[in-house]
């Protein structure tokens, strides 16, 4: 298996993808509004507590209430609250915990009123980013999460993942954090800290110390609802947790990304080799043909192969995916084969658009229905095989007696969304455009307005490819090109590039920044 990391930042927004063997399996999309993301921190005021709900609604600052559930509350919600409270009110100097007596831990099955009062200050972290008409999902069982660990306030702790296998590294890594890890905290080990240095640890383990000083200095003084310590951006935190993973390349477009990425790898030459610092022209995700696979995958049919595709429905609860043979079938074989073929394939392709989307909660998938039960398994354990690099916690059921696999997946995050259906720029939706025979006298004309009344004489022009043949051949072997008319008739110098994302009458003109030259 080939993995790649892509990332293109680009002035409003970072996009950031992950292949597999060259296809897309993850996107993500970090813009510039970034409040209410997983792991940011707020100074909150319960607004209601509901004992029906056994819940509490808390003002953070979004325009609706977050959720914070008596279970998303922690055994140890009475000692955050009351160090919160003695800091604020000034009968607490330090921020560390060696001194501080903790209260005793609340019941599994208690209830929040027994807990949680109205017009109450209270530290909260969101769990779920706002989705739909939600508001965010809060806890207040506080982490802060860094490359080779997660700090966990209020506890003792140290746990170590169970994907490092090996007993000798797991007690090497219990033994230095146990003379490291200051008390009062707890610390969870991540797998990327398998075979790390101590120093390399240590680190690590200061800069969140560090982070959890400095959010306690600003909640001393802050007025709810306000964010006290906000999350890496989503595009940190994805190279964060990305990064701990091997890659065959790594493509960048950005220069200070590409030193931040290179220091992150450390001196490691043989991880540097792999980090690509793109400079082309093209966008990066056009040089790489990433435009068009986004454009394929995120519409409501996706092709899989041979014909047969997936029909991808969303409602507010559940998604539903209803799997089609099309014209797929093999004359050689009977019909149970033909259905556990193509489920097979499907599998494969449902797994991939569950990471890609990000769907979350329940989905439903409607396989062709297949009558031996070695072929449902068959497909369940594909299935989950094919969801084990699934960062996201998951169950897959096994098929239903009418064919139906039911998933359920964590949704910390809205689902994203790229719209493939395009409304027509040359039309704007009425369904007619000027005549085509004028289209280049229009450019034309717009090109002279630029480059004599703006008095811009170098200038770029983007099309469609076929727009750019034309203008970019004569019309006979021995003539100028359209476009070398222009430039000579205009007296400057005119380039022309080529989008694949433009519709066939879409043009748009750049100066010689790089900035677009607004016509209307």
């Amino acid at each position: 298996m080939n993995y790649d990391l892509v990332i293109s930042s680009q002035p409003s927004k970072v996009d950031i993808a992950l292949l597999k063997d060259k296809k897309l399996v993850e996107l993500h999309e970090e813009t510039g509004n970034s409040a209410f993301q997983v792991g940011d921190l707020y100074l909150g005021r319960i607004r209601k507590v509901m004992p029906g709900l056994n819940a509490a609604f808390v003002d953070v600052g979004y325009e609706k209430d977050g959720f914070l559930h008596y279970l998303d509350l922690g055994p140890r919600v009475r000692t955050l609250m009351k160090f919160i409270e003695l800091t604020r009110t000034g009968k607490l100097k330090s921020t560390m915990l060696d001194r501080f007596r903790p209260e005793a831990e609340i019941e599994k099955t208690g209830k929040i009123n027994e807990v949680l009062s109205q017009g109450k200050d209270i530290l909260v972290q969101v769990a779920k980013e706002p989705i739909s008409t939600k508001g965010p999902r809060l806890t207040t069982e506080l982490s802060f999460a860094g490359k080779y660990m997660v700090l966990v306030p209020f506890s003792d702790k140290v746990s170590i993942s169970q994907k490092i296998k090996t007993n000798e590294e797991k007690k090497r890594l219990k033994d230095i954090f146990k003379d490291l890890k200051p008390k009062g905290f707890g610390l969870i080990v991540r797998t990327a800290a398998q075979n790390k240095k101590v120093q390399d640890l240590e680190n690590d383990l200061n800069e969140l110390v560090d982070r959890w000083v400095k959010m306690i200095e600003k909640a001393k003084d802050a007025k709810p609802p306000t964010r006290v310590m906000g999350e890496l951006s989503r595009s940190s935190s994805m190279l964060r947790d990305m990064l701990s993973s091997e890659f065959d390349n790594i493509y960048v477009d950005n220069a200070e990304v590409h030193a931040q990425i290179s220091k992150y790898l450390g001196n490691a030459p043989e991880k540097l080799k792999k980090l690509k610092h793109y400079k082309g022209n093209q966008p990066l995700f056009e040089h790489l043909g990433l435009n068009k696979q986004i454009k394929a995958l995120f519409g409501k049919h996706v092709t899989i192969k041979n014909g047969s595709y997936l029909v991808i429905e969303h409602t507010e609860a559940l998604h539903v995916i209803d799997v089609n043979s099309g014209p797929r079938t093999n004359a050689d074989n009977d019909q149970e084969t033909n259905a556990l073929d193509c489920n097979l394939e499907a599998a494969k392709e449902v797994a991939r658009q569950l990471r890609l989307r990000d769907m979350g909660g329940i989905i439903v998938v409607d396989f062709i229905d297949m009558h031996k039960s070695d072929n449902r398994k068959a497909l369940h354990q594909l299935l989950k095989d094919e969801m084990k690099d699934d960062r996201a916690k998951h169950n897959v059921l096994p098929p239903s007696k009418f064919g139906l696999v039911q998933i359920t997946r964590q949704r910390v995050r809205p689902e994203m969304d790229i719209k493939t259906k395009e409304k027509c720029p040359s039309c704007g939706g009425s369904g007619e455009i000027e005549a085509s025979v004028l289209f280049d006298t229009e450019i034309e004309n717009s090109v002279s307005f630029v480059m004599n009344e703006q008095n811009e004489k170098k200038i770029t022009v983007k099309v469609h490819p076929y727009i750019a043949a034309y203008l970019t051949q004569g019309k006979w072997p021995w003539s100028r090109s359209v476009v070398k008319q222009w430039a000579k008739k205009n007296n400057g110098s005119i380039e022309v590039e080529s989008s694949t994302n433009y519709a066939f009458m879409e043009y748009h003109i750049y100066n010689s920044r790089g900035e677009e030259i607004r016509l209307s």
